[in-house]
Formats: C-alpha cells, sequence, structure tokens
C-alpha cells in the first residue's frame, strides 16, 4: 500500500500549522479536551509516535506528553513526518503488526488511522485559527468514504468513553472537509454548517479523534 495518503495528509496539515501563532496558543478549539496548545502538541506528538510506534511494533509512550507547541513545532512535525513516512514505507510496515492501546493492528490499518488523524486534526486546527477549512477536497471524500465503512455505532458516544461521538449528519451545502469532521465527530452538539465561502461550519464538532485512545490526559 502506497504511503501517498499519508503524505498528503501530512501536508496539508502542515499547511495549518505553519499559520498558527503564539497569540493563538490558548483558544479553544472544536476538541473538548483541548486549546489550541493541546491540539499542536497532539498533531506534533502523533507526528513522531506513529513512525516510532512502527518501528518497534508497539505504542511508544515518551512522544504523548511532549510540549512541541512552546518550540518550533513546525520543525518538529517536519521531523516527525519524515521519520514516520520511512517507517510505512519500509519493506514489511504494511504487514507488519503493530500493538496499540486500544488494540493490534497491521501496519497499513494503523496507516489509515495515522491518515485519518492527521487530515481531520488538522481541520481541527484550522477552524480553531480561523483558517479556512476547504482543505484537500480529493483526500477528504476518500477520508469520508472509508469513515463511513469503519466506523461502527459500538464506537460511538460520550467523551471519555467511545473513540468517537454520535455521526452528526450533515446537508450535502457542507464542504466534504467539514461532512468529514461531522462523520468522525467527537462532540455531541450539531447543527447545519453556514454556507460561507470557506465552507465553515457552525457546529462545534471535532474533525476525528482517530487517535484519541486516551488513557490518562488524553495520551496514546
Amino acid at each position: 500500500m502506497s504511503t501517498e495518503q499519508l503524505q498528503q495528509a501530512f501536508a496539508s496539515t502542515r499547511g495549518v500549522l505553519a499559520q498558527v501563532t503564539a497569540a493563538q496558543l490558548d483558544l479553544p478549539t472544536p476538541c473538548q479536551s483541548w486549546d489550541v496548545r493541546g491540539l499542536v502538541n497532539h498533531i506534533v506528538g502523533g507526528s513522531r509516535w506513529f513512525g516510532a510506534s512502527v518501528e518497534a511494533g508497539k505504542s511508544v509512550d515518551e512522544f504523548a506528553a511532549g510540549e512541541w507547541a512552546d518550540g518550533d513545532f513546525v520543525a518538529s512535525f517536519d521531523e516527525g513526518v519524515e521519520r514516520t513516512v520511512a517507517a510505512f514505507g519500509a519493506p514489511g510496515a504494511q504487514e507488519k503488526m503493530i500493538e496499540l492501546p486500544f488494540g493490534t493492528f497491521p501496519g497499513a490499518v494503523f496507516m489509515g488511522l495515522a491518515t485519518s488523524d492527521t487530515f481531520t486534526h488538522g481541520w481541527d486546527l484550522a477552524r480553531a485559527t480561523g483558517q479556512s477549512t476547504d482543505l484537500d477536497p480529493a483526500l477528504a471524500d476518500a477520508l469520508l468514504a472509508q469513515a463511513r465503512m469503519s466506523i461502527p455505532e459500538a464506537f460511538r458516544g460520550a467523551d471519555g468513553v467511545a473513540p468517537f461521538g454520535r455521526d452528526c449528519s450533515m446537508p450535502r451545502a457542507g464542504c466534504t472537509e467539514d461532512r468529514s469532521s461531522s462523520r468522525r465527530s467527537r462532540s455531541s452538539t450539531c447543527s447545519s454548517p453556514a454556507r460561507s465561502s470557506q465552507c465553515t461550519p457552525t457546529f462545534p464538532n471535532s474533525v476525528a479523534r482517530t487517535a484519541r485512545w486516551c488513557r490518562s490526559g488524553c495520551s496514546w
């Protein structure tokens, strides 16, 4: 399996991350548990955690509590991206079984989760910092289709209880990125999207909590 979608997700989210300023770090986000600082820490930590976990064949916890937002978080993200893309692209990585806090999965499945988590948390960050949420439409279409097939109702429930919130269906007027957000919502409150040039919805949904397999303090 190609790492193309993963690289597209990283590129999309990097574009958002690069526009975040220090003055925005305390702003709230669609993710109930994180402000912008916490979300930046999660995105950057995730970029490093994914690759390290593939290499080790199990979850590597050293990146979970990193305070990346206080430094050059774009450079830290770039370092993580390079490692993770190389790890998933290594011979045998797609078939390798990875022990994670929420189950054991082949590398190909884990790569799909990494792709969704990275892309949709980029949406969260864009929404929180006033950037356009009209990200990569083709990638959003693909991830939305995958989410519809792969997230059962049994995985939906309250924050801290289930990995995903309830399915917040949105009308076609919403751009694909925002419908994808709705499909993977962590929030339980939904409404219709506003029809703006940026396709910015009015609901306070999280884009995704694909990597929100919290143990304590929302760590991996």
